[in-house]
């Protein structure tokens, strides 16, 4: 297992990384990364929170499969939002899938006109 901090960096990196990504910090303490105005990862630093699926039943896979390092998110995660944590069981490779899952996810909700690389 890698630490948490360059697990999170490379996170960082690669969300940033993405069409039309930008960082954004829309509450003191949170940074977020965005696509068009809507949130696709919230970069915590031992953690991180997407959207793993259009629904909750979906994204309970998570929980099921990582009882100590996934986590239903306060709020949002009726929607197939969760926190997911980078200092645990989950390997970096299915974290970065993690994160590529809420981009693909946000940005189909995205006005086609809205969506990166629309012209």
């Amino acid at each position: 297992m890698a630490s948490g901090d360059s697990v999170t960096a490379r996170l960082r990196a690669a969300a940033l990384a993405l069409p039309g990504a930008w960082e954004d910090s829309p509450w003191e303490g949170d940074t977020v990364a965005k696509v068009g105005d809507k949130i696709f990862v919230f970069l915590g630093s031992e953690s991180i929170g997407v959207k793993c699926a259009r629904g909750r039943t979906e994204a309970d896979e998570w929980l099921e499969r990582y009882p100590d390092d996934a986590s239903v998110m306060a709020y949002i995660g009726r929607h197939g939002w969760n926190t997911l944590r980078t200092t645990g069981a989950i390997e970096e490779d299915e974290l970065l899938d993690a994160l590529e899952t809420s981009y693909e996810i946000v940005v189909s909700g995205l006005p086609r006109s809205r969506r990166p690389g629309a012209s």
